[in-house]
């Protein structure tokens, strides 16, 4: 029989050890516990990542002025000046009776194809379908048609030539204020160009539209 202090002494050592062992379980169980929140975290914030990316790259880019004019509104505006210049253009070359008259229809209808040209051509090659459901497209459609209504209806003469100047000048000053604030609103630098060009033809327009009111219709 083995003395009490032995046997005592043995028990102590088996119990610290059992204590040492439940405290190194605890410690790995915590040390786990805090590599897998943190692992999960990662992981969390990398999936957060991707879906913002993902969002961005599923979000379309539309350039735009700074009032909101998409390039597709910018070309249909565009589009629809040019289709009124060349539709009143026409009918001035076989109504006019004033030879400066006569003459300036035929530059419109020649330089507006042109430029309907380059603007189709520009849609095309960057992709764009002229968006015409702004209320400003569909108005100055709407008031070219009827400007061109006017004209077929009116008697040919002076009076018409008259007329057609007019609405020249005015229908130029028009568009000539929309294609200045496109040229400097919009952020599309290839468009820009276009507009440019654009604003110095129909300027040209306009100071020869205005240069025969003043002084080849009064002779």
């Amino acid at each position: 029989m083995q003395p009490r202090s032995t046997r005592t002494g043995r028990l102590t050592f088996a119990i610290v050890v059992i204590a040492a062992g439940t405290v190194l379980a605890g410690c790995q169980r915590s040390e786990y516990a805090r590599t897998d929140t943190t692992a999960s975290g990662e992981v969390a914030r990398r999936d957060s990542m991707a879906d913002t990316s993902r969002a961005a790259a599923a979000t379309p880019t539309t350039n735009a002025t700074t009032d909101g004019w998409t390039d597709a509104q910018i070309l249909a505006y565009a589009g629809a000046a040019n289709n009124a210049e060349i539709a009143q253009g026409r009918l001035a070359e076989k109504k006019a009776t004033n030879p400066a008259v006569k003459s300036f229809a035929r530059q419109m209808v020649t330089d507006h194809e042109a430029m309907m040209r380059e603007g189709k051509s520009f849609a095309s090659s960057n992709n764009i379908t002229p968006d015409t459901t702004r209320s400003d497209v569909t108005g100055l459609t709407k008031d070219a048609n009827d400007a061109l209504t006017d004209l077929t209806n009116k008697a040919a003469g002076k009076d018409w030539d008259d007329d057609y100047m007019d609405k020249q000048i005015d229908e130029h000053k028009a568009v000539l204020d929309k294609l200045q604030d496109f040229e400097k609103t919009t952020t599309n630098t290839k468009l820009k160009d276009m507009l440019n060009k654009a604003v110095g033809k129909v300027q040209s327009h306009l100071t020869k539209a205005q240069d025969i009111k003043d002084n080849k219709l009064k002779m």
